[in-house]
């Protein structure tokens, strides 16, 4: 077992601890409490968390780390399969590799699970899976699977098809393409439901089989858009055909805060950190998250690794906090929020008995700057120590 005490403990749950402790058995959270009396016998490491901040494991909920890797370019870049703008049936699974750098960035940062999978150059990208960011085997690794299905509208599908002539190069032949999609899917559910209340054979289809679970809720629709108009279309189809889904990136979010707020759909904000490199981000900042927020909306801060680097995302939050988002809002964002809206808040997103023993410890704030990880757990596991960083580094500057 492994006891963490003396730390101020941010649950993110009902109670947090200013003075507290947690214990950690087989992985999971045991106990939190202000102070916990165990047989130090039974005790396989202790941490003494004195003046730390102790926070539920950072969660990234919109990324692609693992399948654009750092360091390899095009053979290393899986991350849009830009011959045909309708793939579902393509999972994250079998393109995220877990020898990616950024894994390691990741959990340096106190990150110990993302949102992961393919980009936004088609209307129908693929299913995301959200996995631990610890692990050498994927399969391993992971959470839930699939999580979402990836859709895109605006400017990546408009540019990416022109360029290769053919459908789609409108908003228009976008909202349709995915209109027709889901059309068929549903006739396919439903072709499929009235076989199974007869009893009768249904001869299942790969290309249609993945759409299952997004018709019957079980995972969202993650939708990639920008724009104000692009924000709308998606709320307009997913009132149409009876459907979740999140709104991801948002940049323009705060011009339609009241149509966002009626639909009672989350927001996945950023990358905030990038630059304004196409015209439909060009009202891109930190701001929206606070202004979303205060509409009662429920907010996540996402970096989009790599377009920002995943390590930058306790501090995207910062900066958010900075622009108007309330400091414990800003804590939810990167923590207990992102696994609501990632359906995995039975698992991770607070420090409470039962789940996961993801776990970082900080020596401050981890949304400031100066701030330095000092522990990551995962699964009850220390996957990062600080001082034994510091070791090697030295060792091997010695060297």
């Amino acid at each position: 077992m492994l006891l963490i005490k003396n730390g101020k403990i941010f649950t993110m749950g009902d109670k947090d601890y200013m003075l507290g402790s947690g214990l950690i058995d087989k992985g999971r959270i045991v106990k939190v409490d202000a102070q916990i009396d165990i047989d130090d016998k039974a005790l396989t490491e202790v941490i003494d968390a004195q003046d730390c901040w102790v926070l539920p494991g950072l969660i990234d909920a919109h990324s692609h780390i693992g399948i654009t890797e750092e360091k390899k370019g095009f053979e290393g870049d899986d991350c849009n399969e830009m011959s045909n703008p309708i793939t579902p049936y393509i999972r994250a699974i079998d393109g995220i590799n877990p020898m990616d750098p950024a894994f390691h960035n990741a959990i340096c940062s106190g990150i110990t699970s993302v949102m992961v999978g393919p980009g936004s150059t088609n209307v129908v990208g693929g299913q995301f899976a959200f996995i631990k960011t610890n692990g050498r085997s994927v399969d391993d690794m992971i959470v839930l699977e699939p999580a979402a299905m990836k859709v895109a509208f605006g400017e990546n599908p408009k540019t990416t098809y022109k360029e290769n002539g053919k459908m789609p190069t409108t908003r228009m032949s976008i909202a349709a393409m995915l209109r027709e999609e889901l059309f068929t899917a549903k006739q396919y559910q439903q072709e499929n439901n009235a076989a199974e209340k007869e009893g009768i054979p249904f001869e299942q289809s790969f290309y249609k089989e993945c759409w299952l679970p997004v018709l019957k809720k079980k995972i969202p629709l993650k939708v990639h858009a920008h724009r104000a108009d692009d924000i709308l279309t998606a709320i307009r189809i997913a009132k149409e055909f009876d459907l979740n889904i999140t709104l991801d990136h948002c940049t323009e979010g705060h011009l339609v805060k009241d149509e966002i707020r009626k639909s009672g759909f989350p927001a996945i904000i950023g990358p905030s950190l990038s630059t304004r490199t196409k015209i439909e981000v060009r009202s891109m900042d930190f701001k929206t998250a606070g202004i979303l927020a205060k509409e009662g909306i429920k907010v996540t801060i996402t970096t989009d690794h790599p377009v920002s680097r995943l390590q930058y995302l306790p501090v995207c939050a910062g900066l958010a906090v900075k622009e108007g988002l309330d400091m414990r809002e800003g804590l939810k964002a990167i923590t207990i929020n992102a696994a609501e809206i990632c359906n995995v808040s039975d698992r991770v997103g607070s420090i409470e008995k039962g789940k996961d023993a993801d776990i970082a410890i900080f020596d401050g704030n981890p949304m400031e700057v100066f701030t330095k990880t000092l522990y990551t757990i995962i699964d009850g596991k220390i996957v990062y120590n600080y001082k034994d960083s510091i070791k090697a580094s030295t060792t091997d500057l010695s060297n």
